[in-house]
């Protein structure tokens, strides 16, 4: 089965009066078709900078600086601006976080997704739009009267099914949900998940979910990414991460999760990420790591298979 979308030595940089900040160094992953591949990590490891880069949505001061992003057989990183937009919603959509930011307040619901359709050039006559539209909505569990009103009108969770909706409009192969369910509560996240993976099955899409929840990352993905300080450090089917995490940033992220299973202390994890504006020689985690080793001050560590499916980037496998 070859994978829908490949993502190689992707690189991405903000640069600033005080130098460039390198968010996202390097990073090489594949999505296979119908997969739900969720990213995890820390505020500030490059999660939402790879969303947007896979978008080419990186406005200045940032700038995709190097690598290769294919979707479906295209290299999206050399098209047009115009030819981009064209793969956006088409082939490639997006979930973004916050869904009140991203519905237009003082547009109804229906001109909102029959924008989409005008976008790209879709010709239905108003009668084949309202049913249309209608269609979309009962797929994600909506009314149809909801297409006439404004998000305001809206609870959270209703306004984040709108978002699916559009996101689905136009049967893209790729969803890309950046944090989907941060502003709802438990109830109501779990319905919209539900939803999201509903309407995934429907048109055969593949998912990549970003997040901090590791508990919501366990229940719906298939495979974990784990980021830190702009590097993808390890990769694996999301029983494999949880049963026996190999880096020891996932170790001691796992480990600081509670557990209805034993009574244990919490631990947090000691120190803070290093500065992506002086990115330190070596491993970026080695001030933080446990089992720090003298090659770790020089020489980062590259993403390699250890295991069956099972990637990670620490010199603790080197041999």
């Amino acid at each position: 089965m070859s994978a829908v979308l490949q993502v190689r030595d992707l690189e991405v940089a903000y640069h600033t009066s005080a130098g460039p900040v390198r968010a996202v160094n390097g990073v090489s992953f594949e999505l296979e078709p119908g997969e739900r591949l969720g990213l995890v990590g820390e505020s500030g490891s490059g999660k939402s900078t790879i969303a947007l880069a896979l978008l080419r949505m990186i406005r200045p001061p940032g700038k995709i600086e190097g690598g290769e992003v294919v979707l479906d057989g295209t290299s999206l990183l050399p098209l047009s601006d115009e030819e981009m937009r064209r793969m956006r919603l088409a082939s490639i959509a997006m979930i973004a976080q916050g869904a009140m930011n991203s519905l237009n307040p003082v547009a109804r619901v229906r001109a909102q997704i029959a924008d989409c359709f005008r976008d790209h050039d879709v010709q239905l006559s108003n009668r084949e739009l309202d049913e249309r539209i209608s269609s979309l909505l009962e797929r994600v569990g909506l009314q149809p009267s909801v297409a006439n009103m404004y998000p305001h009108e809206l609870s959270g969770g209703m306004k984040q099914r709108v978002c699916i909706a559009i996101a689905i409009c136009l049967s893209p192969k790729v969803i890309i949900a950046d944090e989907p369910t941060s502003a709802l509560d438990v109830v109501v996240q779990r319905q919209v998940m539900d939803t999201l993976q509903v309407v995934q099955t429907d048109i055969g899409a593949s998912i990549i979910l970003i997040g901090h929840d590791m508990g919501l990352m366990a229940q719906v993905v298939n495979r974990l990414g784990v980021m830190y300080a702009g590097d993808l450090v390890e990769i694996a089917a999301v029983s494999d991460m949880f049963g026996d995490p190999l880096h020891p940033y996932t170790q001691l992220l796992i480990g600081s999760l509670p557990s209805l299973s034993s009574k244990r202390l919490m631990r947090a994890i000691p120190g803070l990420p290093p500065s992506l504006l002086n990115r330190p020689a070596g491993c970026p985690f080695r001030a933080r790591c446990p089992h720090v080793m003298s090659r770790c001050e020089s020489e980062n560590p590259a993403l390699r298979q250890v295991r069956p499916n099972h990637q990670v980037a620490c010199h603790l496998y080197d041999s």
